[in-house]
């Protein structure tokens, strides 16, 4: 053998000998060049890490690369894909030593940025003149950078990002101003300026956190500065602090008003708990709660109780009261449950709440001048197979002049269908029996009528009366002599009830006394009534050519008789008597002041008449395509009264006449009503009661009353005009378009609404001998001055006393991003201003408001 070939052989024994020895000399570490079959559980390959995870994806209309000083450089629509990133722009520079990438927007020939870096990265877009980005620790730096979160943009002169969810940002502001997020304007009307931001973002919502910021509107800074801010941006409710609105007042000294909490209770349910403190000892105190469900049901409570404190206690104008006030609204969606609804419109409140508040809203918003309050619980319950409705309601109602208040508590109604009695032997009704109709039902009540001070004692228990009534209504009708149709109906009444009354005379203390019967009593009554319609045209035509050129008149007269018994008899036992102080015999019914009402006395047997009027006219009309149109001359006039044949004197009951109409292509609404007692009534000298004579005749008025209403609009006096075509210049002004004639002067479509009421009531009984009257104007309407600046207000003239009643005077401001309102009631007891500044944008409309108001303090001016 060769010796050189045995040498190589031999040094390769060697090598493989050595490397053995040093595998078992160190068995958990291989050299970088050894190979093992088998590698044991310890063992790892310690790979050197690579400066990019992942592919650098690069495009550019000019692509160059400087090997030397690796670096990469893009020009003109350039673009970086690096995992989920992208960046667009005019320049971008890539060192590969460094890790970074270096990214320019636009320039023009001054150095100005006109197009910006977009950076898209998880789906959000940013905008940046300069961006820097460094691919090993994922830190970014940008300059001018525009950032949208929610609602809103911010925008900063200089941004840091330490990870993907920590951003730092120096001078930046923040705006909800929608043009300005849209780039339809180059600057926002608003904006909170901070010198240094902080945005956090997680992956189910991000936040806002703030040093020292101040509000700018229209770029001028104004006194609106708060220490820190903290906005949270998520798609979730979120708790926090609600921040109130602070002042000083004469009456009731430094207040702070609205300041309470937030919560969100589950997804159907949210709480926010309002307070207002006063130094002087007033205080309010304002839970209200929300609540829907989709497609179920939605609703909401409140509450509002406070004590209101003026004055100095010890003093003649020291006062001090208690108020409260409980709502709740409910509503059911119709299609959760077609068989059973439920519904609620709760609104109970002490007496003097809305005239005695430590606010202004329920002047403003003219709930002071209720004289009523009703609050209604109501559920339904309908079937499938029976033919029948079941209706339960508890209802409330407060009389605030009387004090007084009726609660019904509970009332069920059970509806029968209405059926016929008899079925139809060819399929087509004809005659009285086959088209007799029933018409039934049950009605349960508990009634009391209470004051605010017995609500739910014993007191009031004791008052508490229960009745059930049942009425049974039939009716048919026929044809007859084809012009006619006859009518038949009975009508019977049945009622229980808890409570009836006795009555006498007490020598002793000269009084009628009145005593209550806790025993169950009851009463039936009946009536029965025959009448006679039929319908009569007219026509009266006029020569061809005139202006007018026929009126056409409808009347439906109708003639009946209604029979009902005495039942105010002895035989029935409804009715009692006993002697007054005169010693005279004086009938009383033992339902009186009863629930189920009092059965009626002295037989009837009254022929009842009423005459209906509808009279038109054709006009000859230019306007219209056929050359006339009609004009309503009355709509309904209809002539009703009586005369009942049983009574033993003034057997005529008073007409009554009732018109409608509208004029003025049915803008102008007209309601009239007059009442003509045809007794005469004569007034005894030095006596204000009258006494009513059996003198037929004299038709005097004891009532009439009449309505008008018009309502009008821009949009009555002329179409709206096509600026468009009218004139040739075309511009924009705050980013709205207007036209502009040859003077250059905008033109737009002014819009406005006038409402006209006027109502004249005159009554006159034979009570007094001096007539009421009523005779008011009220005007309400808005004026639209610009596309910006709507006035609007109310107000009411009393033309018997001559003075201003209600009068309200407001207008509004659309600033873009946020409103400004102005209310004002310049005249009357109460005279307030209320003005308002607030951000239109959810995130910050309970943050960012202004407030101001004048408060109604007793006896002091304006």
């Amino acid at each position: 053998m060769d010796k050189t070939v045995f040498k190589n052989i031999l040094q390769i024994l060697i090598i493989l000998i050595f490397n053995n020895f040093l595998a078992q000399k160190n068995p958990g570490k291989l050299p970088e060049n050894a190979v093992n079959d088998t590698i044991p559980k310890r063992d790892t390959v310690v790979i050197k890490k690579e400066p990019l995870e992942d592919i650098l994806q690069t495009k550019a209309d000019n692509i160059r690369r400087d090997f030397p000083k690796k670096m990469i450089y893009l020009n003109k629509n350039a673009q970086v894909k690096y995992q989920d990133m992208q960046i667009d722009a005019d320049y971008i520079s890539i060192d590969e030593q460094k890790n970074m990438m270096f990214a320019r927007g636009k320039q023009d020939s001054l150095g100005k940025i006109i197009e910006p870096v977009v950076t898209t990265q998880a789906g959000k877009k940013y905008e940046t003149d300069q961006f820097q980005y460094n691919t090993k620790t994922r830190q970014a730096t940008a300059f001018n950078a525009r950032t949208e979160e929610s609602e809103g943009v911010i925008v900063a002169e200089k941004t840091k990002k330490y990870s993907d969810s920590v951003f730092a940002m120096r001078n930046a502001l923040y705006t909800t101003d929608d043009y300005f997020i849209k780039k339809k304007d180059t600057a926002a009307d608003y904006h909170m300026l901070a010198s240094n931001i902080k945005l956090i973002k997680t992956k189910n919502k991000s936040q806002i956190i703030t040093g020292p910021i101040q509000m700018y509107i229209e770029r001028v800074p104004t006194p609106l500065i708060m220490p820190f801010a903290i906005l949270p941006f998520s798609d979730k409710r979120s708790a926090g602090i609600l921040i109130p609105s602070f002042g000083e007042r004469q009456d009731v000294g430094f207040f702070l008003n609205g300041i309470g909490y937030y919560q969100p209770i589950g997804d159907h349910f949210d709480l926010k708990v309002l307070a207002d403190i006063y130094t002087k000892g007033s205080w309010n105190l304002r839970p209200e709660m929300n609540y829907a469900k989709k497609y179920r049901y939605s609703g909401n409570f409140s509450a509002d109780v406070g004590t209101m404190v003026r004055g100095i206690k010890g003093l003649d104008d020291y006062n001090k009261n208690s108020t409260y006030r409980i709502a709740w609204r409910h509503t059911q969606d119709t299609k959760a449950n077609p068989f059973l609804n439920f519904t609620a419109s709760v609104d109970i409140v002490s007496t003097k709440f809305y005239n005695n508040t430590l606010n202004n809203n329920y002047i403003l918003n003219q709930n002071v001048l209720n004289t009523q309050q009703n609050s209604t619980v109501t559920i339904t319950k309908r079937f499938l197979k029976l033919p029948m409705t079941i209706t339960g309601t508890t209802s409330y109602s407060q009389n605030f002049a009387t004090g007084l208040s009726d609660l019904r508590l509970p009332q069920m109604n059970i509806a029968i269908n209405q059926f016929y009695l008899f079925r139809s032997k060819t399929g087509v009704r004809s005659g009285l029996l086959e088209n007799i109709t029933v018409n039934t039902g049950i009605n349960l009540t508990n009634f009391v009528q209470t004051d605010e001070g017995e609500l739910f004692t014993k007191a009031m228990w004791d008052k508490m009366q229960t009745g059930l009534k049942n009425n049974i209504a039939l009716g048919t009708n026929t044809t007859v002599a084809k012009y006619f149709t006859f009518s038949l109906g009975a009508t019977i009444d049945n009622a229980l009830t808890t409570k009836t009354v006795d009555k006498f005379y007490n020598p002793v203390t000269d009084k009628v006394v009145t005593e209550t019967d806790k025993g169950i009593a009851g009463y039936s009554t009946f009536s029965t009534t025959a009448s006679l319609q039929t319908t009569l045209y007219g026509m009266l035509k006029f020569k061809k050519g005139s202006a007018v050129e026929a009126i056409r008149h409808m009347m439906t007269p109708s003639i009946g008789f209604t029979y009902s018994p005495d039942f105010g008899g002895a035989g029935f036992g409804y009715y009692k008597n006993y002697y007054d102080a005169n010693g005279a015999l004086t009938p009383y019914s033992i339902f009186d002041g009863g629930i189920v009402g009092t059965p009626t006395s002295g037989m009837v047997g009254a022929l009842n008449f009423n005459i209906g009027n509808n009279i038109e006219m054709k006009v000859k009309s230019k306007s219209d395509s056929t050359g006339v149109k009609k004009v309503k001359i009355f709509e309904s006039l209809n002539l009703s009264g009586n005369y009942n044949f049983a009574a033993k004197d003034h057997p005529w009951s008073i007409l009554t006449i009732n018109g409608q109409s509208s004029f003025f292509d049915n803008k102008l609404s007209v309601n009239t009503s007059l009442s003509l007692d045809p007794y005469k009534t004569i007034y005894i000298p030095g006596q204000d009661a009258g006494i009513r004579t059996e003198d037929f005749g004299s038709f005097s008025i004891q009532g009439f009353n009449v309505q008008l209403s018009y309502p009008l609009s821009n949009e009555i006096f002329g179409k709206k005009e096509d600026y468009a075509k009218k004139y040739d210049t075309k511009g924009e002004i705050r980013n709205e378009n207007y036209y502009f004639d040859n003077d250059n002067y905008a033109h737009f479509d002014q819009a406005w609404t006038l409402n006209i009421n006027a109502n004249y009531a005159y009554t006159k009984s034979t009570a007094s001998r001096t007539p009421t009257r009523l005779a008011s104007i009220g005007l309400d309407g808005s004026l639209k001055l610009t596309p910006y600046w709507n006035i609007n207000g109310s107000t009411h003239y009393d033309m018997v006393t001559k003075e201003l009643a209600y009068t309200r005077i407001g207008f509004s401001r659309d600033q873009r991003s946020f409103t400004i309102n102005f209310n004002w009631v310049p005249f009357g007891q109460y005279k307030v201003y209320d003005f308002f500044i607030g951000i239109k944008a959810n995130i910050l409309s309970d943050a960012l408001k202004y407030k101001d108001r004048s408060f109604t303090q007793p006896n002091a001016p304006f």
